[in-house]
């Protein structure tokens, strides 16, 4: 079991470049199963155990996988699928492993998944993927923990989401593409890794109109080719950064991200009182002093992230006043809440609020992440804190980041890691 030893205080300075964002890397990934000839490539990848994941649903489903690790370059080639099964094993460490539901089921007319699993960060059901290839004309059934789905051929219809679904646009989209006829997605996500996959997929051949608003229009074609794609940059490994500097009264510019992915975002900061300056690829911080006190609701895109929520608490648990953070996205974020008090964190939590009084300042401690985004969480204050810090279960932080600690030693921080054995 490996933990990172964090000796804070040290303000966060210099710039860096941020990793192609895994929330468009994972759908990416499925969307390879829909070329039925060539190798796709994905570029600027991040070695992360999420993508070794997916890569080895891949593998199991007959794809072959080669990734250069040096130059973070991703090569699938799916012509010898053979199997239309994720297995338990595999898609039970990671929610997104679902995204191979609809490129099977488009390309094959079966798709045999398990039920996911992933972050305890609360419920996190695939009702309204299920909803979405039924209507579609794919008969949909539960067998032994796996959802089944089968279709002659997918016929475009109106699919419309009680809620908006991230993942859950991504694969009707994905499914949709090779459907007959028109497929019109109503109150979908419009998150930018969205437009990413849309970019990406039409790249292939595909017609989809529409993506980064909340309906999408798609007409199936009859095939799909493979592509070389470079998604976008990762908005929450960026994020991540950003806070840390606002946290540690730092200066960093993170490049190889669009600040209108941040838009919410920084207006928080600058609220903050942060000095937030942007281009067309970078966003930089200065913080002079302790942070401001705001109030935060997440909600889904263009709202504020609730993969940031974790972050932005972290920094405002040093910050005058007092902040309120209405957490509207999933029931159990507020689990890293424990581990900030035991770094002398004020924070009382009423239902999905949390109120944080700010204290002048954290003391080191041991404490354990719980998911990848409150484990960032936990490093962050860790760097605020005085005297060392030990964050425990480090591989939660490994699905969405490529070893953090050294990204954040390039920063200047006094980070490590060890293994307890």
């Amino acid at each position: 079991m490996e933990y990172f030893e964090i000796h804070g205080g040290v303000p966060l300075e210099g710039e860096i470049k941020v990793f192609a964002a895994k929330n468009s890397v994972l759908p990416m990934m499925a969307a390879a199963i829909l070329a039925q000839s060539g190798t796709t490539r994905i570029n600027n990848v991040p070695d992360i155990a999420d993508v070794r994941t997916m890569s080895e649903v891949l593998r199991r489903l007959g794809a072959e996988i080669e990734f250069d690790r040096q130059n973070n370059v991703l090569w699938i080639n799916t012509e010898n699928i053979r199997s239309y099964e994720a297995p338990y094993d595999l898609v039970s460490r990671m929610r997104a492993s679902f995204l191979v539901m609809g490129p099977l089921l488009a390309r094959f007319g079966t798709a045999r998944v398990s039920q996911p699993g992933g972050c305890a960060i609360g419920a996190r059901p695939v009702d309204q993927h299920i909803k979405g290839f039924a209507r579609l004309g794919a008969k949909v059934t539960e067998e032994g923990g796996y959802t089944v789905a089968r279709a002659k051929k997918l016929i475009g219809n109106t699919v419309v989401f009680d809620r908006p679904t991230h993942t859950g646009t991504e694969n009707i989209m994905m499914s949709a593409v090779l459907a007959e006829g028109r497929t019109e997605i109503i109150n979908a996500a419009q998150d930018p890794e969205i437009v990413d996959l849309a970019k990406m997929l039409n790249k292939m051949g595909a017609k989809i109109r529409g993506a980064g608003t909340s309906i999408i229009t798609i007409d199936g074609v009859d095939t799909l080719r493979a592509v070389e794609h470079t998604p976008i940059g990762d908005r929450l490994e960026a994020g991540t950064y950003l806070f840390g500097a606002i946290a540690t009264g730092g200066r960093v510019k993170v490049k190889n991200v669009s600040p209108a992915s941040l838009r919410t975002v920084l207006c928080k900061m600058m609220d903050m009182g942060a000095e937030v300056t942007t281009g067309r690829n970078y966003v930089a911080v200065q913080m002079r002093g302790r942070p401001r006190a705001v109030d935060i609701i997440t909600d889904p895109f263009p709202g504020f992230p609730t993969d940031l929520q974790p972050m932005i608490m972290a920094a405002l648990t040093i910050a005058e006043g007092t902040s309120v953070i209405w957490e509207r996205i999933f029931e159990n974020r507020f689990i890293h809440v424990m581990e900030l008090q035991r770094l002398g964190a004020n924070i009382t939590i009423s239902g999905d609020r949390a109120t944080v009084v700010g204290v002048e300042n954290l003391d080191g401690a041991t404490v354990m992440a719980s998911d990848i985004r409150a484990g960032a969480g936990l490093v962050i204050a860790g760097l605020a804190a005085r005297g060392k810090t030990v964050v425990k279960r480090v591989y939660h932080i490994d699905r969405g980041y490529q070893r953090l600690e050294e990204r954040l030693r390039l920063l200047g921080a006094s980070i490590e890691r060890y293994d307890e054995n």
